[in-house]
């Protein structure tokens, strides 16, 4: 079935959105997409990245949470946009992505997960500093 942003407009639930601009980024770099999007790379959309993550700084420091709304979704799309090039070249999927990235947060926030508790900010930033300490040891 041929995509189209229409299919999936407008989604009721905040998973529904997630999955649409997933699939409007990897739209743009199919055959029936934009150039522009076709012609970049995962590490160029990386790039992208982190210019955007600079313009929602800027926003959120600014107090305009409108424009920061904006920057955000700006941000978000861009890393999708380098999900989707990283999937076609290879490199890994988005499911895989976000599996990583929960486990990673669970095991991350011990603190607040397993038995023990963190009372204060600090407590939970030295828990963290040593859980990644330990995975480094890992690798």
């Amino acid at each position: 079935m041929k995509y189209s942003p229409e299919q999936q407009y407008p989604p009721d639930t905040e998973s529904g959105w997630f999955d649409a601009l997933a699939g409007l980024a990897r739209f743009l770099r199919s055959p029936e997409g934009c150039p522009w999007d076709k012609a970049h790379s995962s590490n160029d959309f990386a790039g992208f990245a982190v210019d955007e993550a600079g313009e929602l700084v800027e926003a959120l420091a600014s107090g305009d949470n409108r424009l920061a709304e904006e920057e955000f979704g700006d941000c978000l799309f861009t890393l999708l946009a380098c999900m989707a090039a990283a999937e076609e070249e290879g490199r890994f999927a988005l499911a895989s992505a976000l599996n990583r990235a929960y486990e990673k947060m669970m095991r991350r926030h011990r603190h607040v997960f397993a038995t023990e508790r963190a009372q204060t900010p600090q407590e939970a930033m030295d828990a963290w500093a040593d859980e990644k300490a330990r995975e480094k040891k890992t690798l």
